[in-house]
This record gives structure tokens, C-alpha cells and sequence, in this order.
């Protein structure tokens, strides 16, 4: 049972950030249009939703930052990287003449 709940939590550490990086898609995704679909109108002067875009943004990078360095940190630890990402070994010292 314990494993059963350990890999629930798993799911949850990773569903949440997926969860904030899709709202702030949305968030961005809503500006843009809500922003462009304001010149149709001639009753209100078009402006941008600054702060929702930032807060969106944000939200984006931040969910899709943990979840692709999660995946990095997992892929690293089990060797499937490339070479250059690999974890550096410290060299031997060099014999003294």
C-alpha cells in the first residue's frame, strides 16, 4: 500500500505544475486574443492585458521548467543523456616526476 500512495504523490508533484503551466497558456492565450479581437469593436480604444501575460507567462515557464527539469534530473541519473550532460568525474592526480 505504501508504494501504491508514494507513486499517487509522484503523479500529484507532476499533475500540479502541468496544471499551472496549462492556466498560464490560457492566461497568455486570452490577452493575445482578447487583445486582437478589440479592433472589431469602434466603441472601445484596443489595449493589452499587460499583467495577465506576465502572470501567464510566469505560470507557463515556471510549471513547464520544473516538469522538464524533472525529466532531465531523471534521464541524467539514469544515464540516457548525452555526453556533455553527463556528470563530470573528477580526474586522477598526475604522478609527480
Amino acid at each position: 500500500m505504501k508504494l501504491v500512495v508514494a507513486r499517487f504523490i509522484a503523479i500529484l508533484i507532476l499533475a500540479i505544475p502541468g496544471l499551472i503551466a496549462c492556466i498560464g497558456f490560457l492566461k497568455m492565450k486570452d490577452a493575445v486574443f482578447f487583445y486582437f479581437s478589440d479592433f472589431g469593436n469602434d466603441a472601445v480604444t484596443p489595449h493589452f492585458a499587460w499583467l495577465k501575460f506576465i502572470l501567464g507567462f510566469l505560470m507557463f515557464g515556471g510549471g513547464a521548467g520544473f516538469i522538464s527539469g524533472w525529466v532531465f534530473f531523471r534521464d541524467r541519473k539514469r544515464n540516457y543523456v548525452a555526453t556533455r550532460f553527463r556528470e563530470k568525474r573528477p580526474r586522477p592526480p598526475k604522478p609527480q616526476m
